[in-house]
């Protein structure tokens, strides 16, 4: 498809030619009576078709009885009547050429299991005539440079909507309202907005795939409260980032541990909303936590497409300028809890100042109130955008901003700006018009120091890269192994040994022929596909020194299993050697209900849950991404030379990270959840000394 070639599914959804308003009203006090009014207002240039048996005319338009009196075909047949009728709309539509049908209409999933049976019927019907649904529950759609407002959207009511190329995607309709007032009072324009209501068939993946060929679409706004196929949202990201234009989203489930946790630590630890972000990340969308950023942030996103953290630095490094300390402080502080730093100018940097007429410190937050001239301030915003000591330039501007703007707003407009380094700016007032003015010329500006942190926090948020071909090879499943359930920890062993895991030397024996052929001191564990957390129902016995110990810790633990799982079915006792370590970690894999596979790596032990600290990212990996993780894990850093301690072999580790994500890959079987924990962290490489894995009970792909 050529570029900006819109699809004729995005044709229909974005661009309609002619629309068909079932249930128009012609009572200006109704909603029903919106989509007709609204497109009159802001010129749609389409035609428009009210449909409504009881009315021959509404507001100057001809009305029609039905979809079948239409004297010509239409693309998009807007819905307005009760739930229960919109089965027999939907059968008129093949007929009249109609591609989307946008159902407002309520009483469907959201109404509990006989609404949900009713939106699956209509599914299922519309999939059999050929027609897409956009919701139901969807408060419409909107292209602000046709005037094709689909909507009963009250924020159209606007008499001075401004089209823009800012396009948005709501699983809310009356959000993206006040998100579509909010920005527009900002003086930020739009070019498309979609509800997709119940997402019962048209998904957001689908309508950012059609935004992405949408020529007035420069930059892709999403408000989301969960992820419907992400293999489509996916792909339409990979062709977003590849055409070059930013996805921003605000997810809301921030708070909350996610559904479908896994009886696994990996679970407790990951939950949706980690892998949320995961997800996010890896197909580079700017994912920003307060609301307003989700439209102030598009300035920078569209941009600094690209920015980076300079090699060697440990976190972004800011300079900050400003006009009142204040108001400075009020962001260093948020930069600082969003990982980010405000770098002091260094000794030559200063010099080099001091040799142009401006004296400054070599303090974090440069200050120049009543120290400088707008030309003095232009200079050396132009200096520090090409200065290699910090990774981005923010103007913090006080009372300036409301009452003088000369000084250090036009300087900001003025100043030459390389797309290389982002520049933005703080107003500490309320000053619309200079917020406006830089707003006009493509300077992200913020009202709130948080908002401005979030922006610059998740404008350096790292992209991991794409695993290598080798990584995802597929991985055929070991002989003997069951495809179904959980395994015990002998089998998973034998799987992970088969992707390339190291795993410590074992033998599984009888409870009464324990004779194993490991070097004492050994480790003895319960084998069973019940117990999972050994050491919970005291299952585990370490430092075992001889056959006699080993006899008598067989016997407690035995009994210990029969008093806490009297039902367990034991299959025999597994008997380990002892290894060394200079660190424990969690190695996890979860096949996440909302994303995928996803592979975790953390801190390990028993008290894995209690303190999170973790890695994670969408699997399968590659070994740069997996040292990438390592580096994100606090507790590594014992092992990365943290004050003179032995290292470890980050190396070993960060290849069985990428060898354990290949279950993302495996044929023919759906692993649902694994865990190495703990795996050993030694000076000359890994092992995993417990783990285990299950596997959907249906299991064939």
């Amino acid at each position: 498809m050529p570029p900006n070639a819109l699809s004729s599914l995005g044709q229909a959804l974005l661009a309609p030619r002619a629309i068909a308003l079932v249930g128009a009203s012609g009572d200006a006090r109704k909603n029903t009576a919106r989509p007709l009014r609204f497109m009159r207002k802001h010129a749609y240039a389409g035609r428009i078709y009210p449909i409504n048996a009881g009315r021959a005319e509404i507001m100057g338009e001809r009305a029609y009885p039905t979809l079948a009196d239409l004297p010509e075909p239409v693309d998009h047949v807007f819905v307005m009547i009760p739930g229960d009728q919109v089965l027999p709309v939907l059968e008129q539509c093949p007929a009249v050429g109609a591609r989307v049908v946008t159902i407002y209409s309520d009483g469907f999933a959201e109404a509990g299991p006989q609404g949900m049976a009713r939106q699956q019927a209509l599914v299922a019907r519309a999939h059999e005539l050929g027609v897409r649904l956009l919701g139901p529950n969807s408060i419409g759609s909107a292209n602000l440079h046709t005037g094709g407002i689909i909507s009963v959207n009250a924020a159209f009511e606007a008499d001075d909507l401004v089209a823009g190329d800012i396009s948005m995607v709501s699983q809310s309709g009356s959000m993206m309202g006040s998100l579509l007032s909010r920005a527009a009072a900002r003086g930020f324009g739009f070019a498309s907005s979609v509800s997709v209501g119940n997402e019962s068939d048209i998904t957001v993946g689908e309508v950012v795939d059609a935004l992405v060929d949408d020529a007035n679409t420069r930059v892709i706004l999403l408000f989301l409260e969960t992820l419907r196929q992400s293999a489509v949202l996916a792909a339409a990201l990979r062709r977003a980032r590849e055409a070059g234009k930013p996805v921003v989203a605000y997810k809301l489930g921030r708070s909350e541990q996610g559904d479908a946790l896994s009886q696994s630590h990996t679970g407790a630890m990951a939950g949706n909303d980690a892998a949320v972000d995961a997800f996010f990340r890896a197909h580079g969308v700017l994912r920003v936590h307060h609301l307003e950023t989700l439209f102030e942030i598009v300035p920078l996103a569209a941009r600094y497409r690209d920015a980076r953290v300079a090699s060697g630095s440990p976190a972004p490094r800011v300079a900050v300028i400003t006009t009142t300390g204040g108001g400075a402080a009020t962001v260093v502080d948020n930069l600082g809890m969003r990982g980010l730093v405000a770098a002091a100018p260094p000794p030559a940097f200063v010099a080099h100042m001091a040799g142009r007429g401006l004296r400054i410190r070599e303090t974090p937050v440069i200050d120049l109130t009543l120290a400088a001239t707008p030309a003095q301030y232009k200079d050396l915003l132009e200096q520090l955008l090409m200065a290699d000591w910090c990774d981005a330039v923010l103007s913090v501007i006080g009372s300036s901003a409301q009452f003088h703007p000369d000084f250090a707003v036009n300087p900001l407009v003025q100043a030459d700006k390389p797309d290389t380094k982002p520049m933005a700016a703080f107003l500490a007032p309320e000053a619309p018009a200079s917020l406006a003015l830089l707003r006009q010329h493509g300077i992200a500006a913020f009202r709130t120091p948080e908002a401005c942190a979030d922006a610059l926090a998740v404008l350096f948020q790292r992209r991991p890269a794409t695993a290598p071909d080798a990584a995802r090879q597929p991985f055929d499943w070991p002989a003997g192994i069951p495809r179904s359930g959980a395994l015990t920890e002998f089998e998973a062993g034998q799987v992970f040994q088969a992707l390339g895991v190291p795993v410590a030397p074992c033998r599984l024996v009888q409870p009464d022929t324990p004779a194993h052929g490991i070097a004492y001191p050994v480790v003895a564990k319960v084998s069973s596909r019940d117990v999972p957390h050994k050491t919970d129902a005291g299952a585990v016995r370490v430092g075992i020194g001889d056959d006699a110990q080993l006899r008598e810790a067989v016997a407690a633990m035995l009994a210990n299993v029969r008093m806490h799982m009297p039902d367990a079915a034991i299959d025999g006792i597994l008997v380990q050697a002892m290894e060394g370590r200079l660190l424990e970690l969690i190695l996890g894999y979860r096949l996440d209900p909302l994303v995928g596979p996803t592979v975790v790596l953390g801190a390990g032990g028993i008290a894995a849950e209690l303190n999170p600290d973790f890695a994670i990212r969408l699997a399968p990996v590659g070994e740069h991404e997996a040292h990438a993780m390592i580096e994100e894990v606090r507790a590594t850093r014992l092992v990365r030379g943290f004050r003179g301690l032995p290292r470890g072999d980050c190396d070993a580790l960060a290849r069985a990270i990428a060898a354990f994500s290949r279950l993302a890959l495996v044929r023919d079987v759906t692993v649902s959840e694994a865990e190495i924990n703990p795996l050993f962290v030694r000076a000359d490489g890994v092992v995993a000394v417990d783990g285990l894995l299950r596997i959907e009970e249906d299991a064939r792909k």
